[in-house]
């Protein structure tokens, strides 16, 4: 008797007989009402190291494979992950880019130093056209940043006019003169880039003043409507928040955020491929700070938003490591682990969750810098495993978030401990659900029982990212070290749903 009273009562606790607590997941499939934004799945891509010239800007004449100086591999590869967005030319470099050095022909545009990232010189033969081209071929929506730290009111209002306004004006006449008949649609701008810092080092109440006079003229063209983006705050800095939407949110559509995970510290942040457990511990551990950061910030825009009718964008994020050995230190180029893969989803997992009030994100940066999806070297091209990231979680884009309640074991590591396991589900405009998961713990694989509510589910298939250690990453010579796989570890049964994840994995399951 005394034995089946034991049982019942680990039964009730969700303990497992092996004494590890049991992973329990509750799906409430017919509860949904937000949309998660394809936005939130956005890229960033700035004039730095080789991220536009190499990544994305080879010229007409290279003998790489190009459509009008822009790389075909690129081109593929980013649409086979369905990039919604584009953010460019900055970063820092937006505050110190004039747009007409970027127009007519490039034989004769000026030649500037770009003092923000490694001083070399920028021949702005990448500039307006070229990027808004590569934004039509990618089938993307553009998000353009413009110069508040050095740039003037009208030499904003003139790139609005320039890209947007169908009539008689010196700007819209200028366009035609350089070969584009038609206006561009564009709707994501934002007025000025980390001006708490490289775009200025301004106050709060400094930028909020300088926000709602750039953004008064930067007008509504034709059918043509901004979303104008306030430059947000650094990390935790609260006051910025208060002070912008106390005074300027009913001037603006969205608010930036900027926070990067950074392992060690800012002067040495560490490598992005040889590193222990427990720094590995502690990058999870800082990325989840995401979680804190978007619900403090969004708690301060209820106050004066109550309908959620600014969007907070965290326009960069992602991780931020030691240059590779031997690379220019004004680059940024650094390599990219499973780690990063896991760190991406468990980002996206956290967008996802505030899909309330998140409406967009950019990871940085999409090529060559930061924590990209890509890397080019000459002709060769290589996809990294934040890529496959994206690969997988593109199933989320526009989907209706399915609300949840989870349970899960912990990661525990030197007397720290994490949940082991970050989840998100939604289902598509066809009904099909999808669940991500992301087993954060780099030891044990982890069990997952899953009651499907509201739906009845028939098949399950799934697809997973993992390898064998955690500094894997993939090389042109071994291209394929990290990638996705079919994933078989997901079983139906009587309207339940079993899945065993193996350690340090991000699986997508897909029902119907």
């Amino acid at each position: 008797m005394k034995k089946i009273l034991l049982f019942c009562i680990m039964t009730t606790l969700g303990i497992c007989m092996s004494g590890q607590a049991q992973n329990k997941l509750v799906v409430n499939a017919d509860q949904g009402k937000e949309t998660i934004s394809k936005h939130i799945y956005g890229h960033f891509s700035e004039h730095l190291g080789h991220c536009i010239y190499g990544g994305y800007w080879v010229g007409e004449n290279s003998p790489i494979p190009n459509t009008r100086g822009i790389r075909n591999d690129v081109v593929k590869a980013l649409k086979d992950i369905q990039v919604p967005n584009l953010r460019w030319p900055g970063g820092c470099f937006a505050d110190e880019y004039h747009w007409m050095d970027g127009i007519g022909p490039r034989d004769k545009r000026p030649k500037m130093v770009n003092t923000h990232w490694g001083g070399v010189v920028e021949d702005n033969s990448f500039g307006t056209h070229e990027f808004l081209d590569l934004c039509e071929q990618l089938g993307c929506e553009p998000y353009i940043c413009g110069n508040v730290g050095s740039g003037t009111v009208e030499e904003m209002s003139k790139w609005v006019e320039y890209i947007t306004f169908d009539g008689e004006s010196p700007m819209a006449n200028l366009r035609k003169q350089n070969g584009r008949e038609k206006p561009w649609k564009v709707k994501f701008w934002g007025v000025g880039n980390e001006n708490w810092g490289c775009g200025g080092n301004m106050t709060a109440e400094f930028y909020t003043d300088q926000y709602r006079r750039f953004a008064t003229y930067c007008r509504n063209y034709g059918d043509n409507r901004l979303y104008k983006i306030a430059g947000g705050p650094n990390g935790g800095d609260y006051h910025w928040t208060e002070t912008l939407m106390k005074n300027a949110a009913g001037l603006m559509q969205g608010l930036s955020l900027h926070h990067y995970t950074v392992p060690k510290n800012w002067g040495d942040k560490g490598s992005a491929t040889q590193f222990d457990e427990a720094e590995y511990f502690t990058t999870i551990s800082k990325t989840l700070v995401m979680d804190e950061l978007i619900t403090k910030h969004a708690t301060i825009m209820d106050k004066y938003d109550p309908q959620k009718r600014v969007g907070l964008m965290p326009d960069e994020w992602g991780a931020w490591y030691n240059v590779e050995p031997g690379t220019n230190p004004g680059f940024l180029f650094q390599q990219n682990a499973l780690r990063d893969a896991i760190l991406a989803a468990i980002n996206l997992n956290i967008f996802n969750a505030h899909a309330d009030r998140v409406k967009m994100t950019n990871i940085a940066q999409t090529i060559n810098v930061l924590q990209a999806v890509i890397f080019t070297e000459g002709e060769k091209m290589l996809l990294t495993p934040t890529y496959w990231t994206y690969y997988l979680y593109k199933v989320h884009q526009d989907a209706t978030l399915l609300p949840i309640s989870f349970s899960c074991n912990k990661y525990e590591l030197n007397g720290r401990k994490m949940d082991a396991v970050s989840v998100s589900a939604s289902k598509d405009a066809a009904g099909k659900i999808h669940i991500t998961l992301v087993n954060i713990d780099p030891n044990k694989e982890q069990s997952i029982e899953t009651e499907l509510r509201g739906v009845t589910v028939k098949s399950v298939t799934g697809q997973a990212l993992t390898s064998a250690k955690l500094t894997d990453h993939n090389t042109y010579e071994k291209p394929n070290t990290v990638t996705v796989k079919d994933f078989k570890g997901a079983k139906l049964s009587k309207g339940s749903l079993s899945v065993t994840l193996p350690a340090k994995s991000v699986v997508m399951l897909e029902l119907e």
